[in-house]
């Protein structure tokens, strides 16, 4: 039977659960921005009237000390903001666009941080730039993927490696002495062949290298540029995670004491700080989602409609009634002939059920001929199970099925 119209299967039930993920998350985002403002706006919008009163006071100083007029000042300090754009300092800096200028210029622009302390004022550098960062952010963001899934390997290697360890000091000092039997050595490769590590786990180590690596690069610049050890902690976070506001810029100085050595380390702690800071976020993302999910479990409503109801595919439907259902094409036409009884073979079929199976075949046959164009056939079964973070793009999809909380086998 069908459902009514007003009933509950026209909530949030009825929803796409990706859809729903999304809208959610949207709207998080948006109470999220708005708690940042607030909190921003309590703490620097009264730093900022008080800069203007002293500014203000200071011009007005400044016009009667040496007999000009405010015009004539604000002209000027308009000239010098010109200036400024072009890269010229009141204190002596190293030139912008010199080739170690221009290399470090390049370095931000393809690491997305964008510090805006140097930027092109021709219009052929402008162009230039389009095309150049165009490609030069695709690539790198490929090479974060890249660095992504290297580290993501090399610390599920290091947690079973761990995992083993453990799994062999519970069998006890004496049966590591004797040699394992037959028996206790498949039981021991049986409980470690689906194990993967947890997401909390590589959470909790990217988070330590990234605190590690900031450490340490503020130590550095601390001694470099004179920096308070707080202000080169928040340089590195800013620079690091490709925030790049600008206000703080590593390696302007015209000369630094040990300058060699000190533009191969800011440059080695910018290149591993962005790295671990972009592993980290991907991995939060994955915590972030796994929240949504369960707000979403929490907001499913049970439909109490008369009748069999079979929920489509990818809706937000209770667990209970999620697990009779495969999300998968090929159990779709499973699951649609079973719950239509099986026919006897001489029984004639309706015209509609006919055109019905047509219609699942053709999907099926339609999606098969596609994964095979791809070089990718899915195997029928367990294979093809499908849980909420497969079909990832990017980094969602390097991680896929190398954790345990992304894993189809959970």
């Amino acid at each position: 039977m069908a459902c009514r119209a007003g009933c509950c299967c026209t909530g949030i039930g009825t929803l796409n659960e990706d859809n729903a993920r999304f809208l959610m998350l949207a709207l998080l985002i948006i109470i999220y921005l708005l708690c940042g403002a607030a909190v921003f706006s309590a703490l620097e919008h009264p730093k900022e009237k008080l800069a203007k009163e002293r500014w203000a006071q200071r011009i007005e100083q400044f016009t009667h000390k040496y007999n000009l007029s405010k015009d004539e000042l604000k002209n000027f300090l308009r000239n010098y903001e010109e200036a400024n754009v072009a890269g010229i300092r009141v204190d002596a800096t190293r030139p912008r666009w010199d080739f170690a200028g221009a290399f470090y210029f390049v370095g931000t622009v393809v690491s997305t941080i964008g510090f805006g302390m140097t930027t092109p004022v021709t219009i052929a550098g402008k162009i230039f730039l389009i095309f150049y960062g165009l490609i030069g952010c695709s690539a790198t963001i490929l090479f974060f993927n890249l660095f992504l899934e290297r580290v993501i390997t090399v610390i599920a290697f290091v947690l079973k490696f761990c995992h083993e360890c453990r799994e062999r000091s519970k069998a006890g000092p004496a049966q590591n002495c004797r040699r394992p039997s037959t028996d206790s050595r498949v039981r021991r490769t049986d409980s470690l062949a689906g194990w993967k590590p947890s997401v909390y786990c590589v959470m909790l180590i990217l988070g330590v290298a990234a605190i590690m690596v900031s450490c340490c690069a503020s130590t550095m610049y601390s001694a470099a540029e004179g920096w308070d050890y707080l202000d080169a902690l928040y340089f590195c976070f800013v620079a690091f995670s490709t925030i790049g506001f600008g206000d703080m810029v590593s390696n302007q100085r015209e000369m630094y004491k040990a300058q060699a050595a000190y533009r191969v380390g800011n440059f080695l702690f910018i290149l591993t700080g962005v790295c671990c800071i972009y592993s980290l976020f991907n991995v939060i993302s994955i915590v972030i989602k796994q929240v949504l999910n369960w707000l979403l479990r929490r907001l499913e409503t049970p439909c109490h409609c008369q009748g069999n109801h079979h929920p489509r595919r990818n809706v937000v439907v209770p667990g209970h009634m999620r697990t009779r259902r495969a999300n998968s094409i090929e159990t779709d036409a499973v699951n649609d002939s079973e719950a239509d009884g099986r026919r006897m073979s001489g029984e004639m079929i309706s015209m509609k059920d006919f055109l019905a199976a047509n219609k699942v075949n053709l999907a099926i046959m339609q999606k098969q001929l596609s994964e095979m164009a791809n070089g990718h056939p899915r195997q029928l079964g367990s294979s093809s199970r499908h849980n909420e973070f497969s079909g990832g793009v990017g980094a969602l999809g390097i991680m896929n099925n190398r954790l345990a909380e992304t894993s189809v086998d959970r």
